[in-house]
């Protein structure tokens, strides 16, 4: 992906708090690129607003329920969820994730979310997500068997990582329910067996279980409990992106640094990255369409003179609102092609 060229090297004083980003958006199927300079927009009181969340994501938990997920958002004090255009659930903004049920079977569902601040101003709403409630059952009453083989690693000090094996159910397995102590904290789908959790507290004892559920709402019986303690310092490597690479290419009289890399892997969507030239943040990308998840791409304009020598990295912010670890560093020469070297 190629973006619209942006100046990338801060000036001598410190590097403002903002910096304009350059956000993919989808009009009409095209990825298309606008400017963003802040987190949210103005209200009548000239006031920042609260963005709109980002990361939104809706997958059904049974035939008549569906777990809808979203991105920390800066400022918010409370979440509001949306089933079209009717406000079904509001939760505080220490939760990200709420069940909408009450739905019919074998019936689409379309959900967007708001953020609310403190002074009761509402941001504008997300992306739109669409999610399918599967056929109900008639007359269920069999629970799926537990989830088996439940095992977890620290990923750093603010995240685990958590695998199970696959529970069975005579009519299927919809959704995966995983709980912190006796909180339900997160949901996959029914074909997943594994997850990564974010904004744990570093030093701390946590006991994770995991729960099937079918189509009828029907609960198996809880996961061998998985208890891990986060270390108490983080290291930062579970969290950031892998795999960078950093190139350069010569465009309308000017060059521009290539980066492409993996997203860390996270319980959410990563839709907004720091990166860093010199040491220094160059720009913020934030995606407003759809965010990659296996590889990311992204050009800026590193100047006109060739034979540069540049360090560049970047960093995720995490589906809980904080920032992950940098990637790797790597350097890169204004026109020379190949741009991998470092560690």
């Amino acid at each position: 992906m190629r973006g619209v060229p942006v100046p990338a090297v801060p000036s001598a004083g410190p590097a403002p708090r903002r910096r304009a980003a350059l956000r993919p958006v989808l009009i009409g199927g095209v990825l298309a690129l606008v400017t963003s300079c802040g987190w949210g927009v103005s209200g009548e009181d000239g006031g920042r607003l609260p963005a709109a969340p980002t990361g939104v994501t809706a997958d059904a938990g049974s035939a008549t329920s569906v777990h809808v997920m979203w991105n920390a958002i800066e400022g918010a004090e409370v979440y509001e969820v949306y089933q079209g255009t009717t406000k079904v659930k509001e939760v505080p903004a220490s939760d990200r994730m709420v069940d909408v049920t009450r739905l019919a079977p074998s019936t689409g569902y379309v959900f967007s979310v708001r953020a609310r601040d403190a002074d009761g101003r509402l941001g504008p709403p997300s992306a739109e997500v669409r999610a399918t409630t599967p056929a109900a059952v008639a007359a269920d009453g069999s629970p799926p068997t537990r989830p088996e083989k439940a095992e977890g690693r620290t990923a750093g000090s603010r995240a685990v990582q958590l695998s199970w094996s696959a529970a069975t159910d005579d009519q299927g397995v919809t959704s995966y329910d995983v709980h912190q102590g006796g909180t339900k904290i997160h949901s996959v789908g029914g074909g997943q067996t594994a997850t990564v959790v974010t904004g744990l507290r570093p030093g701390t004892r946590y006991e994770f279980t995991v729960r099937a559920r079918d189509a009828a709402g029907n609960l198996s019986p809880d996961s061998p409990p998985v208890r891990l303690t986060t270390p108490g310092s983080d290291d930062g490597r579970a969290t950031a992106p892998t795999g960078l690479r950093a190139a350069t290419h010569r465009e309308d009289g000017a060059y521009q640094i290539d980066l492409s890399w993996v997203p860390p892997r996270t319980d959410g969507v990563i839709t907004e990255y720091e990166i860093q030239l010199d040491g220094r943040t160059a720009t913020s990308l934030v995606y407003g369409g759809d965010a990659p998840r296996e590889k990311a791409e992204y050009s800026f304009y590193a100047g006109t003179e060739a034979g540069v020598t540049h360090r560049v990295r970047l960093r995720a912010k995490l589906p809980d609102g904080t920032w992950g670890g940098f990637s790797a560093e790597r350097t890169v020469t204004t026109g020379e092609q190949a741009g991998e070297k470092g560690d």
